[in-house]
Order: C-alpha cells, then structure tokens, then sequence
C-alpha cells in the first residue's frame, strides 16, 4: 500500500487532507461512515490513518497498544513526539490525538507491515453493520437513528512470531458491555499464517446516545449505510 498517497508531509510535520482521508476510508478501509465523507460538517480523518502512518513510521513491535484520544480534522498540522517506548501524534498545541506504545522485536518488512494494515483496517471498516448489529439486537439497544455515533476508543496486537507471508485477521470473539446510555464494544481476533495463529489482538469502541432495539430503525440505518457503501464505492 502507498501510504504517501494519503498524507501530506513537510520536515516532521504531516497533515491529512479532506479528499486524501475519505479515499483512505472508502478505497482502503472499505469504511462508508459519513463522518469521513469530504462534504461531512463533522469530518474526522479515520484513526486507522492515523495508525497506519505510525506503523510505516517507526515500523511493528512485537507487542502494541494504541490508544485514540480525539478525532482530527483534514489539514491539521501534526507532529509525532517520542518518549520510551512510547509515541504521540500531536498538534501544534500539544493536543495529543493518538497514543502508541510498542515493545519486543521490531519489524520492519514494509510488505508484511502493509498487508497487514490493508487487513486490519477492512476488518475494522466492516464492524458496522457485520459485527455491531448482532451484537446490538442481542442486547436491544441499538445507536440513536438521527446522530449515530461510533467512536473509536483503542486496539492492541501482540503476536507469537512474524512471518514472511502476509497475516490475515479472523474474529475470535465479540462483546458488548451496556452502562446508561453508553456502550463498551470488545472486538478479539486471531492473527493467522495459514493455519497457525502467529498473534491476537482486540479493539475497543464506545457506541453513544443508545436507545431501545427498534428492528425497523436498525434495518433503516443497515439499508442506508448500504446504500451509501454501493453509491460511493461506484464513484470512486
């Protein structure tokens, strides 16, 4: 994958345009959330940008976790700052968006790095409705219809051993923890080299203003999102 395709870079400093993140989202991620549209008035740029960039950066350890701590808008100039085993993506104020901490044996096959990328970030673009929905209706809550919002809270992959071949992500559990009107979202899944699971990982969410399960609602926002996946994916 050609990250320099999706970022902007002079010196240290590295900014997103509004055109280059939705064509990471829907071309890479295959993430039709409307807050990655260029037109979008609460345009985000994807926190899996954000992450992919650090990997190609400063290449994948053996153990990482990542945590988002606010959502970028397109054009802002960022800066990475280093402290450990520890790296912040930063604005010019200092506001920290993205916290990654790595340990172990670092990896630097830029091939294995960004097959794996292209990997985790589908498989974390389809959570909605593929893995959400169920998890949902199990539990008759649902997303408020007119302002859903899912919100990216951190991830974590630790793995066995790195292999020449390229990884591939499989689901091995999902949950979902209901506090008030809020959501906790617990993804796992296994790292595979064929056969053999080489690592794990997990990634967390938060979904916000939930409300009751409303079957009709809930294929209402299926439907739309699918629409949307259809249209966008036949423009681009």
């Amino acid at each position: 994958m050609l990250l320099q395709n999706f970022v902007q870079q002079q010196d240290e400093q590295f900014w997103f345009s509004r055109q280059q993140a939705s064509q990471f989202a829907k071309q890479v991620a295959t993430d039709f959330n409307p807050i990655h549209d260029e037109d979008s008035k609460r345009f985000c740029v994807p926190g899996d940008l954000l992450f992919a960039f650090l990997l190609h950066k400063y290449g994948l350890s053996e153990q990482l976790s990542c945590s988002f701590n606010g959502m970028v808008g397109s054009d802002v100039p960022l800066h990475c700052q280093q402290q450990g085993d520890t790296v912040q993506i930063l604005d010019q104020n200092d506001k920290s968006y993205l916290s990654l901490t790595q340990s172990g044996k670092v990896h630097h096959n830029c091939q294995f790095i960004g097959a794996l990328i292209q990997d985790y970030v589908r498989f974390s673009g389809q959570n909605f409705p593929h893995i959400l929905q169920p998890l949902m209706e199990q539990h008759q809550v649902m997303i408020h219809p007119q302002r859903p919002l899912v919100i990216y809270q951190s991830m974590a992959l630790h793995f066995f051993r790195f292999s020449d071949n390229c990884p591939q992500l499989k689901l091995s559990g999902s949950s979902l923890q209901i506090d008030g009107k809020r959501g906790n979202v617990l993804l796992e899944f296994q790292l595979l080299d064929g056969a053999e699971v080489i690592g794990a990982g997990e990634k967390r969410m938060i979904l916000s203003s939930l409300v009751p399960y409303d079957a009709a609602q809930m294929q209402g926002l299926v439907d739309l999102y699918n629409e949307r996946k259809a249209t966008l994916a036949i423009a681009d």
